[in-house]
C-alpha cells in the first residue's frame, strides 16, 4: 500500500505593489505571509528596505515594477500621487487595483484614464487600519468597484489582507461607500468627542463611563436600518418613535448642560440647527431621517 501523494500548492497571483508607507507595508506583508512573489516601489526608497528583507524585490522604478506582473496594486497619498507614478508606464494588459482613498468622481477619471491605455481598473476603499490588514475577523474589509471580471479573476488575491466587497460596477462607488462610511463614522467620534467633554470637569472616570457609551452607540446603531427604509418608501414619519418637536425641545436640556459644564456646543449645534429647520417647515412628526431633504445642494449659490 503506497501513501497518497501530497496535492501540489496552488500557485499564487504575483503582484506589484506602489507605495510602501504604513497601509501599503501592512499590505505587503500579508501577501507575503500568504505566499505571493510581491514587487514592490516607493518614491522613497529606504521605505522598502524592511519588505526586501522579508522577502519582496524591490523595483528601481514604477515603470518596471509595472512591467514585473500583470496585477499591479496602488496604495499612494492620492490621485495626484498615481498620476505622478504611473505617468510613461506601460499598462496595456495590466489589472490596476487603485487602493488610494479618493473622491467617487477621481475614481471615474482614474477608470477612464486606466481603460484608454489598455488596463482593466478596480477602485477600492479600505474600511481598516493598518494593524487589522491581514488579521482575520478583525472587523476590515476592502470595498471594490469597476471591472466585475478583475474583481472576480483575483478575488482570492484581493481577499488576503481583508474581505473584499464589490460594490458596483461603476468605478466611483467604492470611494463613495468609503467616504459616505467615513462621514457617519466623524459624526459618531463628535459625539464621543462631546460626551467624555461633558464629564471632564466632574469626578466621573472616563473608562466607568467609556461601557455605558459602547453599550448606548451599539444600541442606537440599528436605527441606520429604519433610516434606510424611510428614504426608500419616502414616507419619514414611518414608524416614528420619538419625533423631530420632541427631540428640538429636549435639545435645549443638552445645551443647557453644556452651559453649565462649561462646555462649547459646537459639535452639536449645526445638526440641531438642522433639525430647528427641519421643525419649522411644519416636519414635527417626523424623526430626524427628513433632513437629509436639506443637505441637497440646488443652487449655484448654495456653499457645502
Amino acid at each position: 500500500m503506497t501513501d497518497n501523494p501530497v496535492a501540489p500548492r496552488t500557485p499564487r497571483t504575483p503582484l506589484t505593489l506602489l507605495g510602501t508607507g504604513a497601509m501599503g507595508t501592512a499590505l505587503a506583508r500579508a501577501w507575503l505571509a500568504a505566499g505571493h512573489e510581491v514587487t514592490i516601489w516607493n518614491r522613497t526608497p529606504a521605505r522598502a528596505e524592511a519588505l526586501a528583507a522579508e522577502g519582496a524585490v524591490v523595483a528601481r522604478s514604477a515603470a518596471e515594477a509595472v512591467a514585473a506582473n500583470r496585477l499591479v496594486i496602488v496604495c499612494l497619498l492620492d490621485d495626484a500621487s498615481v498620476g505622478d507614478a504611473l505617468d510613461g508606464t506601460a499598462l496595456a494588459g495590466r489589472d490596476l487595483v487603485n487602493l488610494t482613498t479618493g473622491t467617487p468622481g477621481e475614481g471615474r477619471t482614474r477608470a477612464a484614464w486606466a481603460e484608454a491605455r489598455g488596463a482593466r481598473f478596480l477602485d477600492a476603499g479600505i474600511m481598516a487600519v493598518p494593524p487589522m490588514i491581514g488579521v482575520p475577523d478583525s472587523g476590515g474589509y476592502v470595498l471594490y468597484s469597476g471591472s466585475p471580471e478583475l474583481f472576480e479573476e483575483h478575488r482570492d488575491t484581493l481577499a488576503v489582507p481583508a474581505g473584499p466587497r464589490y460594490v458596483g460596477a461603476d468605478p466611483g462607488f467604492a470611494a463613495l461607500y468609503d467616504v459616505a462610511l467615513l462621514s457617519a463614522m466623524s459624526g459618531m467620534f463628535a459625539g464621543i468627542t462631546h460626551a467624555f467633554a461633558l464629564i471632564r470637569p466632574d469626578d466621573i472616570t472616563p473608562k466607568d463611563f467609556a461601557p455605558l457609551l459602547a453599550d448606548w452607540l451599539t444600541a442606537m446603531a440599528p436605527a441606520v436600518h429604519q433610516s434606510a427604509d424611510q428614504i426608500q418608501s419616502g414616507d419619514y414619519t414611518r414608524n416614528v418613535v420619538s419625533n423631530l418637536a420632541m427631540q428640538v425641545a429636549g435639545n435645549a436640556t443638552l445645551l443647557r448642560t453644556a452651559g453649565e459644564q462649561r462646555v462649547s456646543p459646537e459639535l452639536l449645534t449645526p445638526y440641531m440647527k438642522l433639525m430647528e429647520r427641519r421643525l419649522a417647515q411644519g416636519h414635527g412628526e417626523e424623526d430626524g431621517t427628513g433632513m437629509i431633504e436639506l443637505l441637497a445642494l440646488r443652487a449655484n449659490n448654495d456653499r457645502p
